[in-house]
């Protein structure tokens, strides 16, 4: 007869600040598969394995990052961190969370820039690109299967796709608009915007006791009062002021790192739904107005982000290496240098908000542990980024299939490789990272067979 151990009916001993920093440190190294296999990584490993915290204190913090503009996992981590260590141990969870990718993604930047025109390079990119279409459809199929309800959140969903793709409206507008359709219907008619965030029904059995459990007292550091509120509110913000004020005095207004931390910013306030969501807007601006970076090199630096660990929004860093790159920022002797200092802008300007918003909210959610409000305008969001995200598919599928146009010829083998990357992702569930690499070598394959 099985009896528990000691080690089941205690709690764990807590976590040194240096221990925490090292698993903090594995996860920014391992965290591939996007927000749903990295949710799922902290929760076996801190719910389930160290016990850390418990299942319902894990998804009342999910909870909160789920109805944030930013991504939700590195804010989880950020705010699981926070809990446990202060706020210094927040800024390690959520800083290493991006540390690795963001160091990789600068030397794949740098390797794209140098080499990207070279045969082998070239042949790899041929096959990640209509990989990453498949995988963008996927993405709307998945959200839309969890969102799409009913038919007035089917509505809103075919709404954005008409607002963006016919109309050309910017995001910002679409996303407003699906706020205030989402707050009215939430009063007018309740159930249907009423959905809740999908992981609540994620109940599991009682586990043994964990360091931070359902009944653990919020501690002295986490607990809500005003003046801790407005001196994290204030710091944010004067940090925000003083690293777009030295761009300024740098460079100006116009100087190409002051607008790409002004377009940022923007952007890191807009990111509800995922990465997805705001790379049309991401697009829009660094692409068509700003011309950093040109829509093919946008389709390539997708489909680095998606072969590396951390967040897909790490994909703006790439936009802003190779936008400081081809601004030749420092002179045509200092191109790596340039890209170094776009990307660590790009970062810094994109993430910042992240941190703050826990800081900030994460001691009113802990002083509450009540049902969050605000959800059908979220709800609403939701549905508008399926018709967003369906939109982006169309047009990476466009510059994949067609790259010269309509006129030109028709890419039949890269056709087959996206359709077989859907399948292997829709019906067969496989891995991002699995298909990403099938892909890659499909298209070194196509260069020696041609």
């Amino acid at each position: 007869m099985d009896q528990p151990t000691d080690a089941d009916t205690h709690r764990p001993i807590p976590p040194s600040f240096w221990q925490a920093l090292l698993y903090w440190l594995k996860l920014g190294c391992i965290s591939f598969g996007g927000p749903a296999g990295q949710i799922a990584m902290m929760h076996e490993e801190l719910v389930e394995r160290r016990r850390w915290i418990s299942e319902q204190r894990f998804l009342h913090a999910l909870n909160y990052c789920m109805l944030l503009p930013g991504p939700e996992a590195q804010q989880l981590a950020t705010y699981i961190g926070w809990l446990l260590h202060r706020r210094w141990g927040g800024l390690v969870a959520g800083g290493l969370f991006v540390l690795p990718s963001l160091l990789l993604l600068m030397v794949l930047s740098w390797l794209y820039m140098r080499f990207g025109s070279t045969p082998a390079v070239a042949a790899a990119l041929y096959g990640i690109k209509p990989a990453v279409t498949a995988i963008v459809l996927a993405a709307a199929h998945r959200i839309g299967g969890r969102a799409l309800k009913n038919t007035p959140l089917r509505l809103i969903a075919l709404a954005a796709f008409v607002a963006i793709f016919a109309l050309n409206l910017p995001f910002p507008l679409i996303v407003l608009g699906a706020a205030v359709v989402g707050y009215l219907g939430g009063r007018w008619a309740p159930a249907a915007f009423s959905l809740g965030s999908g992981h609540a029904s994620a109940q599991q059995a009682q586990h043994a006791p964990a360091l931070i459990d359902d009944d653990t007292p919020t501690p002295a550091h986490a607990r809500f009062s005003w003046g801790g509120f407005a001196r994290v509110l204030l710091g944010g913000l004067a940090l925000w002021a003083l690293a777009l004020g030295g761009l300024v005095a740098l460079q100006g207004w116009e100087g190409p790192l002051t607008q790409m931390a002004w377009f940022f910013t923007k952007a890191a306030l807009l990111t509800f739904g995922g990465a997805y969501a705001v790379l049309p807007y991401v697009y829009q601006g660094a692409v068509e107005q700003f011309h950093w970076l040109s829509a093919t090199q946008m389709m390539d630096g997708l489909a680095l982000g998606e072969s590396t660990p951390g967040p897909l929004i790490m994909v703006v860093s790439f936009v802003g290496f190779v936008g400081g790159w081809g601004q030749s920022l420092y002179g045509s002797d200092a191109l790596l240098a340039a890209g170094v200092a776009g990307a660590g802008v790009v970062t810094f300007f994109t993430f910042l908000p992240s941190f703050v918003f826990i800081f900030l909210g994460g001691p009113f959610i802990e002083s509450t542990h009540g049902k969050l409000h605000f959800t059908a305008p979220l709800t609403g969001i939701t549905a508008a980024v399926v018709g967003v995200i369906l939109n982006l598919a169309l047009f990476f599928a466009w510059h994949v299939l067609w790259p010269a146009g309509w006129q030109g010829p028709f890419e039949w083998p890269a056709a087959v490789i996206g359709l077989a990357a859907l399948t292997a992702l829709i019906r067969f569930k496989m891995g991002v990272m699995t298909v990403v690499g099938a892909a890659l070598l499909a298209g070194l394959a196509l260069q020696w067979l041609r």
